[in-house]
């Protein structure tokens, strides 16, 4: 990569992490494009190179957190549905969300915004396909339940914990010990389907 790319691509990033940051103090609506500029000390026509729009930079911010998503969907449609497997999706969706709790803040304190610029329509898809993924097809209700209730459950908890006293990666380890629970209560040994002779331990 060019030095040339690296500093367009700092310069994307930094523009996410400012947006982010005005959007949280003063609301999606309220904040414009001249303002994020001028926290960045830059001219507006170096941040239209990047984002032409507000609606563009929240989309880079979707496309960029769906990125790891999706390839987690793809690599778990391929792996045999054992509980081993739901184990690894619960696991590795925690590690994709660790970078993306400003975005997740973002959604929660601009509900409106989110729901106007239909990335909620696409988010709420995803985690759909997650779920789907996370149970049974003859789930029971109980069990469907424990099962959108890790997802969510990890979503929620960094918001909660945020107010709760201990180290971060801690609170990130009790979060992701809880939606285990509740994936693997979902999936007990006598619903569980047969794991094939040939499927071997789920592998990166």
């Amino acid at each position: 990569m060019s030095t040339g790319q690296t500093r367009r691509g700092n310069t994307r990033q930094r523009i996410q992490d400012v947006a982010l940051e005005l959007f949280s103090e003063h609301g999606y609506e309220k904040t414009s494009l001249r303002e994020i500029a001028e926290k960045l000390e830059v001219t507006k026509a170096a941040l239209y190179y990047h984002f032409k729009t507000k609606e563009d930079i929240v989309i880079s911010l979707f496309q960029d957190l769906s990125r790891p998503c999706d390839e987690l969907i793809t690599w778990a449609e391929r792996q045999p549905r054992t509980l081993e497997t739901k184990l690894e999706v619960i696991r590795r969706y925690n590690e994709a969300l660790r970078s993306a709790e400003p975005l997740f803040r973002f959604m929660q304190e601009n509900q409106a915004a989110v729901r106007d610029l239909s990335i909620g329509e696409t988010f709420k898809a995803r985690m759909l396909t997650l779920f789907g993924l996370l149970k049974e097809d003859d789930a029971e209700l109980t069990d469907q339940v424990r099962c959108i209730t890790a997802l969510f459950s990890m979503h929620a908890g960094m918001f909660a914990m945020q107010h709760v006293e201990g180290d971060p990666e801690e609170k990130r380890k009790a979060i992701l010990e809880v939606a285990t629970e509740l994936v693997t209560a979902a999936n007990p040994p006598n619903r569980r389907p047969a794991r094939p002779d040939s499927a071997q331990t789920a592998s990166p």
